[in-house]
């Protein structure tokens, strides 16, 4: 593969539909929350990305089945108390370079403005290296209009002391640049570890600004899928990494491929 991808799964026609973006990042806060909406509200893939730019490597499952590195389309239809459509989202991974990020997030929004999007909501987190008693969400918008709306739901306007790294930043940037608004919400996070709470607490915010009715309670136990999945991604980047450092004629016996 020299280029990234999009491969379309099924043809959909969709109203002005809201796009939300959760791809793997620190503590996969966003992703637990977007995971967790496709799957009590039964979303519809209907695209994925692959991309060079995406780790040169496989998922395996307990059952010995190989997933592939990709990002992954979902929508619903007239979902919610304001019978809204929505794009969803949501992968196994992210860009590597800043220009696999660039090209990644330009297709990304080719495809979701094709169908209408002029809203975008990113979910991330708000590292804070330290335990967390009360997960509080901090968010950042692309214009005034927004940021008020989001103080109407108690976030925490994002100060000028740090950006948004990553496609959840990029997307609303780029996404400006097509007269599209969004903002990103960050769950507050340790940062070390697959944090359910706060994926909880992001997703209850959400919800609430767009007036969907999910339940929340089976998002405990998506969160020890999530370990698993993200412990053998991590493990596998340890290895490619370690590979890469053996000296001329060294021979790496852990290797499978």
């Amino acid at each position: 593969m020299k280029k990234t991808m999009v491969k379309i799964l099924e043809e959909v026609d969709l109203d002005q539909p809201i796009f939300i973006e959760a791809l793997p990042g620190i503590g996969h806060v966003g992703k637990m929350a977007a995971d967790h909406i496709i799957a009590e509200l039964d979303a519809v893939k209907f695209a994925e990305i692959y991309s060079p730019s995406f780790p040169p490597q496989v998922m395996v499952n307990d059952e010995g089945i190989i997933d592939t590195m990709k990002n992954e389309f979902y929508y619903l239809k007239s979902a919610g108390e304001d019978k809204e459509d929505y794009i969803l989202l949501v992968g196994n991974t992210q860009g590597l370079s800043p220009e696999g990020q660039y090209e990644v997030c330009g297709l990304i929004l080719d495809l979701v403005e094709k169908h209408g999007v002029k809203e975008i909501y990113t979910l991330g987190c708000l590292a804070t290296g330290q335990p967390v008693k009360k997960t509080k969400i901090f968010g950042a918008a692309t214009d005034k209009k927004m940021a008020e709306k989001l103080k109407k739901y108690d976030v925490t306007m994002r100060s000028a002391d740090g950006g948004i790294i990553g496609a959840s930043g990029l997307l609303l940037g780029m996404g400006t640049l097509r007269n599209m608004s969004g903002a990103c919400l960050m769950g507050e996070t340790p940062g070390y570890f697959i944090d359910a709470e706060a994926a909880k607490a992001i997703l209850n915010v959400l919800l609430a600004i767009l007036k969907l009715d999910v339940d929340t309670e089976k998002l405990d136990e998506r969160a020890e899928e999530t370990k698993k999945m993200i412990s053998k991604a991590q493990k596998m980047e340890q290895e490619m990494a370690e590979r890469m450092t053996l000296k001329p004629g060294e021979e790496d016996l852990r290797y499978i491929g």
